[in-house]
């Protein structure tokens, strides 16, 4: 069997047929996005593809029955991620975008940031996001359309840590430890970065994993924080 079998398009269900599945329930809390709960079923007929669906509070993932358990682990992962971003592409306006940040900073940092604006802008091609303290403004790239939730979240939570930290030093960073996601989503955007072969710089850059966070960055005696 191929290390990188094809995958059918997520969210996808199936027709109901006479193929003999195996199945097996797994929680991947850290994966899913609209629920924790995952049902793997794996069919004798499927040879390479790999398809999931949503089905009720569960999602369902169809894999070959021949498949390793940790191809089984990496490939609801995959399509896992596949789902949200399929479903995140039903994204945001300004005003829905403004109300997350609102429940983000409520969650996380106790609703000490409140920005007095946050919407979606079309020319930050190779950031996605940033922010004014001084006015209270936050801009996320419009490239974040389509990312999983998580992902979004992440940025918006960044740009929220800066208005109650300028600087990117170790207090700014503790702040971020509260979310739970923090590096999955870090590495979700570097893999972006580095598929595009788009400057990897800032506190984004750990495509080479050196703490080399702000080279790109505004200085923190400026008014403005522009993130990678």
């Amino acid at each position: 069997m191929p290390a990188d079998p094809s995958y059918g398009s997520a969210g996808e269900t199936p027709a109901r047929s006479a193929e003999s599945h195996q199945r097996s329930a797994a929680a991947h809390p850290a994966r899913a996005s609209a629920t924790s709960a995952v049902e793997v079923r794996r069919s004798t007929r499927r040879r390479k593809s790999v398809s999931a669906y949503r089905e009720g509070d569960r999602t369902i993932v169809l894999i070959p029955a021949r498949m390793s358990k940790a191809e089984e682990r990496r490939w609801v992962g995959v399509m896992l991620d596949k789902l949200a971003a399929q479903e995140s592409k039903r994204h945001l306006g300004d005003t829905e975008l403004a109300e997350r940040a609102a429940r983000l900073s409520a969650q996380y940092f106790d609703g000490r940031a409140r920005p007095a604006s946050v919407r979606w802008v079309t020319n930050q091609n190779t950031r996605w996001g940033s922010c004014t303290p001084a006015e209270g403004s936050i801009r996320l790239s419009h490239r974040l359309q389509g990312m999983p939730e998580y992902v979004v979240d992440y940025v918006l939570l960044h740009e929220l840590a800066h208005l109650l930290v300028p600087g990117h030093g170790p207090g700014f960073w503790r702040l971020l430890e509260a979310y739970p996601r923090t590096e999955r989503a870090r590495g979700f955007l570097e893999g972006v970065v580095a598929a595009e072969r788009l400057p990897a710089d800032d506190e984004w850059s750990g495509v080479i994993r050196v703490r080399r966070f702000c080279t790109g960055c505004v200085p923190a005696w400026s008014d403005v924080v522009v993130c990678g």
